[in-house]
């Protein structure tokens, strides 16, 4: 019994598997490809203007380029160094990390259309809040 439920699961996992494999290529596809161009935008001088518009394109290339937590890191290590806004940095690292547009046809096939893009919506705002709450503490602490 045990034997026939364990084999049944396996071959659900696996058509499962092969059903999201070409989701998951696309969706590295086009995120290597948003990384690869991003830097590129950002020399053009894309920040600087306002800090609700840094905020904003900061929020927005983020979600665009979904990475790893730790090349946001090294990517906002950048910025900062070149003079962009600590405001528009961190919306980026946050939504960066946080949401997933490149991510969402994978993440709504596995967890539910509505859930992801109410998730995404969710932490899109949250990336623009948190930079100015960033900013606050570092010059209330500072």
């Amino acid at each position: 019994m045990l034997e026939k439920t364990l084999k049944q699961s396996a071959k659900k996992t696996l058509r499962t598997f092969i059903t999201i494999l070409p989701i998951f290529v696309g969706m590295l596809l086009l995120t290597s490809l948003a990384v690869t161009l991003f830097p590129e935008e950002i020399s053009a001088g894309l920040f600087g203007r306002h800090d609700l518009i840094d905020v904003l394109l900061g929020a927005s290339a983020g979600s665009l380029a979904a990475g790893h937590p730790v090349a946001s890191y090294i990517l906002g290590g950048e910025l900062l160094a070149e003079g962009v806004s600590l405001l528009a940095v961190t919306a980026l690292i946050v939504s960066w990390v946080t949401v997933g547009v490149v991510q969402l046809p994978a993440e709504a096939l596995l967890l539910g259309r509505r859930f992801a893009i109410w998730r995404n919506l969710i932490c899109f705002l949250f990336a623009i809040m948190i930079p100015f709450l960033t900013v606050y503490t570092v010059q209330l602490i500072g």
